[in-house]
This record gives C-alpha cells, sequence and structure tokens, in this order.
C-alpha cells in the first residue's frame, strides 16, 4: 500500500475523504487499487464489488462493474485480434 497520505485535513471527512462504503473492511478500497495497479477498468470493476453491499443499492454497483468488465473484456479482445493480425 501507498506511504503517501492523502487526506487533506481542510476536507470534510465523511463526503471526500474515507466514505463509510469505502471502508467496511480491513483494507481501504483505493489502497487495495493502487497495490495492485490495476488500471482504470478493472479498478471500477474491484471498486464497485467492493463496495455494492454497503450502499442503498447493491444491484446497481453490480451493473456498474459488469459495465466496466465488459468494457475492458471488450479492448483486450481487440487487442488480441490485432496481435493475430500482425503476425
Amino acid at each position: 500500500m501507498s506511504n503517501f497520505d492523502y487526506r487533506h485535513e481542510t476536507e470534510p471527512k465523511e463526503a471526500v475523504d474515507h466514505p463509510k462504503h469505502y471502508n467496511a473492511g480491513k483494507y481501504e478500497v483505493i489502497d487495495v487499487l493502487e497495490d495492485w495497479k490495476l488500471g482504470f477498468h478493472l479498478g471500477n470493476v474491484v471498486k464497485y464489488v467492493a463496495r455494492a453491499e454497503h450502499k442503498n443499492d447493491a444491484l446497481e454497483d453490480l451493473k456498474k462493474a459488469r459495465w466496466y468488465l465488459d468494457r475492458y473484456i471488450k479492448f483486450r479482445e481487440a487487442v488480441e485480434n490485432d496481435k493475430t493480425k500482425t503476425k
């Protein structure tokens, strides 16, 4: 995990810095995403799955996760198709 403290004392902690739905377990989601270097698409998949059960509409967050995963899969398939065309 990152040793850099991103928190700013001037911002309201609840709404911006550490919302409850981001801190439901031992690890904060952003720390895991940065440590695993997941990137934008896969990072959003993990983020939405991790917080789904801690928000009012779990199904909505799971659908968002699926949307990002589907988009990333299409991207990876296109990359793989380009590789096979250049061989």
